[in-house]
C-alpha cells in the first residue's frame, strides 16, 4: 500500500516538473506574440483614437456632473 502512495507522489512530481518546463515555452511564445501584436503600427494608431475618444468622453462627464 504504501509503494502505491509513494509511486502516485513521484508520478505527480514528475509531471509537475514537466508541465513547468512546457509552461514556461509557451508563456514565451505568448509574450512574443502579445507584445509583437501590441508593437504593430496599426494597433498603436487605434490605441491612439481610443486614448482621444477616452479623453473626450472624460471631459464631457466632467463638464456634465461638476
Amino acid at each position: 500500500m504504501k509503494f502505491k502512495y509513494v509511486l502516485i507522489v513521484l508520478v505527480a512530481f514528475a509531471a509537475y516538473i514537466l508541465g513547468a518546463k512546457a509552461g514556461e515555452d509557451r508563456y514565451k511564445e505568448i509574450t512574443h506574440a502579445a507584445t509583437k501584436y501590441w508593437n504593430d503600427p496599426k494597433v498603436k494608431k487605434a490605441r491612439a483614437k481610443a486614448k482621444k475618444v477616452r479623453n473626450k468622453a472624460a471631459k464631457v462627464a466632467r463638464k456634465k456632473f461638476s
